[in-house]
């Protein structure tokens, strides 16, 4: 068996991914068993569940020394996931369990570019900017990441640029420092254009839009906004996030009923 996680991914439902790789389990080798093991492990961390997440993880530990590098590198980087990440609440996250979850990764990032894993080896370098905070620490991490990126040979490593690019730019955003991060946002919608895959394309555009809006050059991001609002109709994926930039832009020119136009049409898809 050849496994190809990403097709057995659906990151919107991590139940539904769990019940993928359960099923792929009886035909998988004893190694992919391991590795399929490890994004269960991964389900239940999306999902909030992370003891559960942690013993899927230490049971697989005495397989470990006779697995793959890939096997090994994916354990190490769910491991790290299973004390840090987006997901965990800000209360959980204390000095130990941080040290935990920065051990966990500094194994996975070592084992990953000792085996040219180099995709694997930027997640978990990516994944370090959640076990240090700052803005600067933050940069500094997806900056790291975003040079083995570039570095890269490997097509699912140079798939990252467009994700770091973003980091960059929104931690820039948050920072204030517009112009900044409109050039980040810039490049992540080039290297998605790259990748051609149009929702990721789509939400590039929003986050070269919304930066406009910041820097008050309302006319650039109403005229994109407008383009996405009109891409997701023919889609049929109409984005709550699109009619709130548009009401935000046009509450900012003045045109209140277009505003509520917006308004209610964000209410009647979010239903807030």
């Amino acid at each position: 068996m050849t496994l190809d996680l990403s097709t057995l991914w659906d990151f919107s439902d991590p139940a539904l991914s769990e019940q993928r790789f359960r099923a792929a389990l009886p035909a998988a080798s004893a190694d992919d068993v391991v590795i399929l093991q490890t994004q269960i492990a991964r389900t239940y961390g999306l999902r909030g569940d992370f003891d559960q997440a942690r013993q899927i993880l230490i049971s697989l530990e005495p397989q470990l020394p006779h697995a793959s590098a890939e096997a090994q590198v994916r354990h190490a980087l769910e491991l790290g996931r299973s004390y840090t990440s987006a997901t965990h609440p800000p209360q959980s996250q204390t000095h130990q369990t941080k040290e935990l979850a920065r051990s966990a990764y500094t194994q996975a990032i070592e084992l990953a570019q000792a085996a040219q894993l180099d995709s694997l080896a930027i997640d978990a370098l990516h994944m370090l900017a959640f076990v240090d905070t700052t803005p600067e620490d933050q940069i500094a991490w997806n900056r790291k990441a975003l040079v083995l990126a570039e570095a890269s040979s490997q097509p699912d490593a140079q798939n990252w640029a467009g994700p770091l690019h973003n980091n960059i730019g929104c931690t820039l955003h948050e920072l204030g420092r517009y112009e900044e991060a409109l050039s980040e946002f810039k490049l992540a919608l080039v290297a998605h254009e790259q990748a051609g895959k149009p929702p990721n394309i789509r939400i590039a555009h929003w986050m070269v839009a919304w930066t406009l809006r910041a820097l008050n050059r309302l006319d650039e991001a109403l005229t994109i906004q407008l383009r996405l609002e009109k891409e997701c109709d023919e889609a049929a994926e109409p984005d709550p996030y699109v009619f709130e930039e548009l009401e935000h832009l046009y509450r900012a020119l003045d045109e209140n009923e277009q505003a509520e136009l917006y308004a209610r049409r964000r209410k009647a898809i979010s239903g807030d």
